[in-house]
């Protein structure tokens, strides 16, 4: 085959020469074990531990990616791959419903530990703005100004 016909196929074929049942097999293979990933990053990050959740970064993204390639590729094939392994793509529907769920308790954490990040925040920029108000009084008395006082922190939330 030539250069410029290789350049034409179609790139959610199924890659030639390939059994719909073995490329199914891996597929799920790719499914599971990015579930078992993001499942491993869930308890890491439950756990408080950042530095080895983001370890697993990019094999997540490997996994992922052959995942979604492989997804596409069925997709595109579902009634060749439902004729000839009929009950590839609802195993396949099947392990997609665990990783939604594994996202959604994936995504649910993220959000706790935002949320705990942003309470820390927010107090000690608190704590802080009220340690740097002088302890001074006016003339009349009363308390110095706290809206001339130290406010709190300046935090990047762009990150």
């Amino acid at each position: 085959m030539t250069a410029q016909a290789e350049l034409r196929t179609d790139p959610l074929a199924l890659p030639s020469g390939t059994d719909p049942a073995t490329y199914c097999a891996a597929a799920l293979r790719a499914l599971s074990e990015l579930v078992a990933v993001m499942n491993e990053e869930t308890l890491f990050l439950r756990s408080g531990n950042l530095a080895a959740a983001s370890q697993l970064t990019a094999r997540k993204t490997d996994l992922a990616q052959s995942y979604v390639t492989a997804a596409r590729a069925i997709q595109h094939n579902a009634a060749a791959i439902r004729a000839a392994v009929p009950d590839a793509i609802d195993k396949l529907r099947q392990g997609h419903a665990a990783l939604a769920t594994q996202l959604a308790e994936n995504l649910r954490v993220l959000a706790s530990a935002k949320n705990l990040t942003d309470g820390l925040l927010t107090d000690v920029a608190r704590r802080a703005g009220k340690s740097a108000a002088p302890a001074t009084y006016s003339s009349g008395g009363a308390g110095s100004n706290p809206s001339q006082s130290l406010r709190g922190l300046s935090v990047n939330r762009a990150l």
